[in-house]
């Protein structure tokens, strides 16, 4: 009892102590942190253009004196209102110091005003290669079935051909693009087709790593069913209008493909001919642009698909389809290609 009773006086001794280190770290740092306080609230509150020049010359200075004081009030175990304060004041002088500096209109604005077409711009010769290989893909498909008729069947598929079969009646293959009466089975058809270019986007991207040849291998396959489509209907005579009734959405789609095949083609590209740069950066490099243009292409996938939708729709003739489909072209050509903008705030060149 009188061991305990003796040891009651040092530990209030203690706890006394520490109370005054704590007032005493306190009142020698508080006026910092009360002015970096003031500063961050009024920029957080969007008074940035009435804060003093001083005030924005000290921030950085400021801010790391007050992270200074929470490594020592850590180390030195101070009170725990004291951490609780300078943790807080940290973390929110943080985000206006080191933080992100434009909010998701500003990063939309810049990537649709000049940052995704410089990305795009950035892959041309990824893009020459992925277009060649499409248009290859589509030759391959063609004439493999036309060689031997049961290709049709292994590069269509029993789902996706539906009732769009060689053989048909070229009535029959007519009413699937034209007529009230048929249209639904139609779309049915579109929509499969469209979640079908969107995998295959996807994973022509993603197998880009394997040195961009799966991305090559899927955008052959691919495009070779398209071929055996073309095939059959050019044998009923209806290629024209197929490739009208392809062209409102397909421009589009085929395009977005053809950046995503790209995108693949340009990590791949990366991994084996890194050049004079070490390999982690060169691909680190290729996979910041191939990322910013699949951004793109995701938005790409969705305007196909709302023409898909309701432009196919509502046009029943295969000129008004052209129209659509070459407008649609031209603009995608004219926005990657010819239009500049300002590229700043979003991704690498």
């Amino acid at each position: 009892m009188h061991s305990g009773t003796s040891r009651l006086p040092e530990a209030v001794s203690a706890i006394e102590s520490a109370a005054l280190r704590s007032d005493r770290f306190r009142l020698e740092r508080e006026a910092d942190w009360q002015r970096l306080e003031a500063i961050v609230t009024r920029m957080e509150k969007g008074r940035l253009r009435r804060l003093p020049d001083e005030d924005l010359l000290a921030l950085p200075g400021l801010y790391r004196t007050v992270a200074s004081s929470l490594s020592i009030a850590r180390e030195t175990s101070l009170d725990a209102a004291t951490l609780a304060y300078l943790e807080a004041l940290v973390q929110r002088a943080w985000f206006v110091v080191s933080g992100p500096r434009s909010s998701l209109w500003d990063w939309l604005r810049g990537f649709l005003g000049g940052g995704w077409s410089a990305a795009v711009r950035g892959i041309w010769p990824d893009i020459l290669i992925a277009f060649a290989v499409m248009v290859a893909g589509t030759a391959v498909g063609w004439l493999l079935v036309a060689q031997d008729v049961n290709w049709y069947h292994a590069l269509v598929g029993g789902d996706m051909a539906g009732g769009r079969v060689p053989g048909a009646a070229p009535e029959v293959l007519r009413r699937t693009l034209f007529g009230e009466s048929e249209r639904g089975g139609m779309s049915l058809f579109a929509t499969q087709l469209f979640s079908n270019n969107s995998q295959v986007s996807i994973l022509a991207f993603a197998l880009g790593f394997a040195f961009g040849i799966p991305s090559l291998l899927l955008l052959v396959h691919n495009m070779a069913m398209l071929g055996a489509m073309l095939w059959l209907y050019h044998g009923a005579g209806l290629l024209v209008d197929f490739a009208g009734w392809l062209a409102v959405h397909g421009t589009t789609e085929l395009f977005a493909i053809m950046l995503a095949g790209a995108a693949g083609l340009h990590i791949g590209r990366a991994l084996a001919f890194p050049g004079d740069r070490p390999v982690l950066q060169a691909t680190a490099e290729a996979g910041r642009r191939a990322a910013l243009v699949m951004t793109g292409v995701v938005l790409m996938l969705v305007v196909a698909a709302l023409l898909e939708g309701f432009a196919r729709q509502l046009v029943d003739q295969t000129f008004g389809r052209f129209v659509i489909g070459g407008f649609m072209l031209a603009l995608w050509c004219a926005y990657f290609f010819a239009f500049r903008g300002n590229r700043r705030q979003v991704g690498p060149a």
